[in-house]
């Protein structure tokens, strides 16, 4: 009985394999558009990184005096 069980539970992986191999190419695909959208937009990138610098230094100062103050 117990091995008529296991025979009947018995899977083709393919479906696991196809859906890993979606997932990878879909992964690969993000990688792949991400690195094209920052290379093309490099001048905006570079001008939020400059827009935040300001203000990571805002909150560093921030965090400083609140550990200053204990």
């Amino acid at each position: 009985m117990a091995d008529e069980a296991k025979q009947g539970k018995k899977e083709c992986g393919c479906k696991k394999a196809a859906a890993m191999a979606f997932k990878v190419i879909l992964g690969l695909a993000f990688l792949a558009l991400g690195a094209y959208l920052t290379l093309k937009g490099r001048f905006y990138l570079l001008a939020l990184i400059k827009g935040c610098v300001g203000l990571f230094f805002i909150l560093v100062g921030v965090i400083t005096l609140a550990i200053a103050k204990e």
